[in-house]
């Protein structure tokens, strides 16, 4: 089965916080897919905790080298439809291409991002829960 899997798992996972067993475990035997935008993402994440100096750059290149060793299989977007998401469901066009791919690919999506697991449930996306 493919998992759409967002930013903030892949964080979990990265930088080994308490949800990564669980997330693991959820994803053990499936196949991550995602937009291609998670790569910038990813990085954008690093530069948000430089910030609130959660996070050394040493750090960041470590996680950043473990990040590349995921097998993620990266979806094309339409923007069109994506667009119309963010409209419609008020939210960054970068939420809604996760909406996007999960839609038209018909997969369920993995996320610890509370807003957007409710924005999925609302337009009928299946989500992957994984126990904390």
């Amino acid at each position: 089965m493919d998992i759409m899997t967002d930013t903030s798992v892949l964080i979990a996972v990265i930088l080994n916080e308490p949800e990564k067993k669980s997330i693991i475990n959820a994803t053990t035997g499936h196949n991550l897919v995602g937009p291609g935008s998670i790569r910038w993402e990813i990085t954008n994440a690093f530069s948000a905790m430089f910030k609130r100096s959660r996070i050394s750059l040493r750090s960041a290149r470590k996680a950043l080298k473990v990040f590349d060793v995921i097998p993620i299989r990266y979806l094309d977007v339409d923007f069109q439809h994506s667009l119309e998401l963010a409209h419609d469901n008020n939210i960054y066009a970068y939420d809604a291409y996760f909406l996007d791919c999960a839609l038209r690919n018909k997969t369920p999506i993995l996320s610890l991002d509370s807003q957007l697991i409710d924005r999925a449930r609302k337009i009928g996306i299946n989500i992957l829960e994984i126990s904390t």
